[in-house]
């Protein structure tokens, strides 16, 4: 029967699962131990890493130049409408499985099953991503304790690179790159070259990563603590010295934001305000992890009253660093120049402060450590929800007898994901994790308007303001990013969900634990 489809859980029954033991078949619950500091560090570990010391320079260089500034401020807003959202969600519904648990409550299981396997985009592809951008801070700096390794193993299959004359630095080659050398009067035939084999580093940073969430969520959160630390120090060190050089240097800034928005190269997403949206959609990555504090929610202490202020502290703690940072950033470099796997240690050296570069990589390589970690621990809670629902096989939810952990989940999704970072090129897995996540902010805004106008007496510990107001902008400022986002990612977008859509009717719908019951049309 069709109307299946959008059959629903029950909120009250989804808590009661989540308070009694046995949750996995086996007796075994997740243990609650994290406190509303606990998760702020959670959403700031995941959201200060790969945007930041990686692709802030790239989208600058590509998209938007010293109006990547507006670029954060778009992506900051749409966050912060997609945040409130989060947290009525997640104050109303504290289970593990994120806006799967709320679509499965609110929008029914179809448009559950279509979360849950689009925030596989999110939070796998998204850890793989960050690896990618890991493995290039961890190979440079080796190479300044000249210890190096070969590119082939620290690059996706075919990706071509040549080594700089002046740094002797393996980049790869670009249009731009060869233009560059070519008003030097280089030619790049005449450079040492290398084709990727498989990127190796990123994959191990992945299996370790995964070995420590498998130990358990508790030992997690403190690893991520300690790491968090170590990059605010540097990222806030980043600023001040920066900030500090520009004050003392006016024309350096005054010259690298001359002009602030580059004008139009007559190419959609090529500068000018189109290039600020099409850097917005791409930084957006950037911003990604705050919702990761929601997958933990049934292993908070107090997750209704904690929840909204891990998810919406950690936003605002983020979203004031990177406008510092990327204005900062664009004033201490031409923007022309930031195409770089390194900007942010590019952009202290011209301070001259270079006792702070190898202290920026030491930073971006831990900052990125903890993205990984809140990412992979994502995904495993998501499927540990959706084989609850017998949506996916029973294994996904086994949790471990002692360390508390959907351990199995965990090191499948491990492997695959170590596969996928040594295989495949930062931008493809960026773009991908970018259209995923605004897919799911999308449906996420559209649940709580749905909810307030069929069950507006529901209890609500947070209350999203100005309902519908800020559901409406969430999805259509998230709508505009993902519409300015390259065609190609679109393709691949469509081509997983029907992926998705063939999965669920062959196995899920007939596994589905709901559609085994009576169905239930309210949320009650």
């Amino acid at each position: 029967m069709a109307s299946n489809l959008f059959a629903k859980k029950s909120i009250n029954k989804l808590i009661q699962e989540s308070e009694g033991g046995g949750s996995d078949g086996h007796g075994h619950s997740l243990k609650r131990t994290l406190s509303a500091t606990n998760l702020i560090l959670l959403g700031i570990g995941a959201i200060i890493g790969t945007g930041i010391f990686v692709l802030t320079g790239s989208a600058a260089a590509q998209f938007a130049g010293p109006g990547l500034v507006i670029s954060f401020i778009v992506a900051g807003i749409a966050c912060a409408f997609a945040g409130l959202c989060y947290a009525e969600f997640a104050s109303m519904i504290p289970i593990a499985g994120s806006a799967y648990t709320y679509g499965y409550a609110t929008l029914g299981e179809l448009i559950a099953w279509i979360i849950g396997w689009d925030l596989i985009l999110e939070y796998m592809f998204g850890a793989a991503t960050v690896a990618v951008g890991w493995s290039g801070y961890v190979v440079s700096f080796l190479r300044d304790l000249n210890i190096n390794i070969a590119p082939e193993w620290w690059n996706a299959p075919g990706i071509s690179l040549i080594q700089d004359p002046k740094t002797s630095a393996w980049v790869q080659i670009t249009d731009q790159l060869t233009t560059q050398y070519a008003a030097q009067g280089i030619d790049i035939a005449s450079l040492p070259h290398a084709t990727g084999v498989f990127n190796m580093v990123a994959a191990a940073a992945i299996l370790l990563i995964t070995v420590i969430l498998v130990v358990g969520i508790q030992e997690s959160a403190k690893f991520n603590n300690f790491i968090v630390f170590i990059k605010l120090f540097v990222v806030i060190a980043f600023i001040l010295a920066g900030g500090y050089y520009l004050l003392r240097n006016p024309a350096v800034a005054a010259q690298n934001w001359t002009p602030f928005i580059p004008d139009n190269t007559g190419e959609f997403g090529h500068y000018g305000w189109s290039g600020i949206m099409r850097a917005a959609g791409v930084i957006f990555f950037a911003y990604i992890g705050f919702d990761a504090v929601s997958t933990a929610a049934q292993e908070a202490k107090n997750p209704q009253r904690d929840m909204p202020v891990g998810i919406l502290g950690s936003l605002v703690i983020c979203t004031i660093l990177y406008i510092l940072v990327s204005g900062i950033l664009t004033g201490l470099v031409d923007y022309r120049q930031l195409n770089v796997a390194e900007p942010i240690a590019i952009g202290i050296e011209v301070t001259g402060y270079t006792v702070l570069r190898d202290l920026i990589k030491i930073g971006a390589i831990a900052g990125l450590s903890s993205v990984m970690l809140v990412m992979l621990l994502g995904q495993p809670r998501i499927f540990y929800s959706m084989s609850r629902d017998g949506l996916i096989p029973p294994i996904f939810g086994k949790v471990h007898p002692k360390f508390q952990t959907p351990y199995i989940s965990s090191i499948l999704i491990g492997v695959v994901c170590a596969i996928t970072a040594g295989a495949l090129p930062i931008a493809q897995l960026g773009e991908m994790t970018s259209i995923g996540t605004l897919l799911a902010f999308v449906i996420v805004c559209g649940g709580v308007w749905y909810m307030r106008v069929h069950e507006p007496e529901r209890t609500r510990p947070f209350r999203t303001p100005w309902v519908p107001l800020v559901p409406i902008l969430g999805m259509l400022v998230c709508f505009a990013m993902m519409a300015s986002l390259n065609v190609h990612t679109w393709y691949r977008l469509i081509g997983w969900l029907i992926v998705g859509l063939v999965v669920y009717f062959t196995y899920s719908r007939k596994h589905s634990k709901l559609n085994k019951t009576p169905m239930v049309h309210s949320g009650k």
